[in-house]
């Protein structure tokens, strides 16, 4: 067979990469990190710590969480549907007309639609709480990393995302090391 070229081996595809965990050793050291990676333009990274750490959500520049809106929304449908549960059964489901006094009057209806608003309130913040950090989430590629462990304990990482549009490895692992990073692996998605 002339000019029959073999077909090249096809190579085993290697797993997709999530990004790269960076350990830091104190919290001013990725405080300091967290500063710099937002004044460099990444979009998709984060930290985690064993505490919260005073000013990350201004250096990371994060927004005001929307949560409060979710338990706002659930507490204004629990004072409706209060209010509307009790004129229904007061005026139409079992009227009684006693002393000539209105079929629905709002003080007595306030205790059931504060309760309510109370209830549906914190129903719609866990509801959202779930939503915003889209939980439950079964897996994630962290999970992996036995490093990561210590994020509970008393090391602080920072991962910056493959999907980041400045990500580049070798370039990313030399900016981490030089803003103190002392260890830079990356994860396997």
């Amino acid at each position: 067979m002339e000019g029959h070229m073999p077909e090249p081996a096809r190579s085993i595809p290697a797993q997709a990469l999530y990004g790269l965990l960076a350990q830091f050793d104190s919290p001013a050291q990725l405080l300091h990190a967290a500063q710099q990676l937002r004044q460099a333009g990444f979009q998709h990274w984060d930290v985690f710590s064993p505490y919260p750490v005073p000013g990350m959500a201004e250096a990371m520049g994060l927004r005001n969480s929307r949560l409060s809106w979710f338990a706002f929304a659930g507490g204004a449908v629990g004072c409706v549907l209060g209010l509307l549960m009790v004129w229904y059964m007061n005026a139409h489901d079992y009227p009684l007309l006693v002393g000539g006094k209105p079929m629905f009057s709002l003080v007595p209806a306030v205790p059931v639609a504060y309760e309510l608003s109370i209830l549906l309130g914190a129903v719609g913040a866990v509801l959202g709480l779930l939503f915003l950090n889209r939980l439950p989430r079964w897996y994630h590629p962290l999970f992996n990393c036995a490093r990561f462990r210590l994020a509970s304990r008393d090391k602080f990482f920072v991962v910056i995302e493959a999907t980041d549009p400045r990500y580049e490895p070798t370039g990313v692992t030399a900016l981490l090391q030089r803003l103190g990073a002392t260890h830079v692996e990356l994860v396997q998605a």
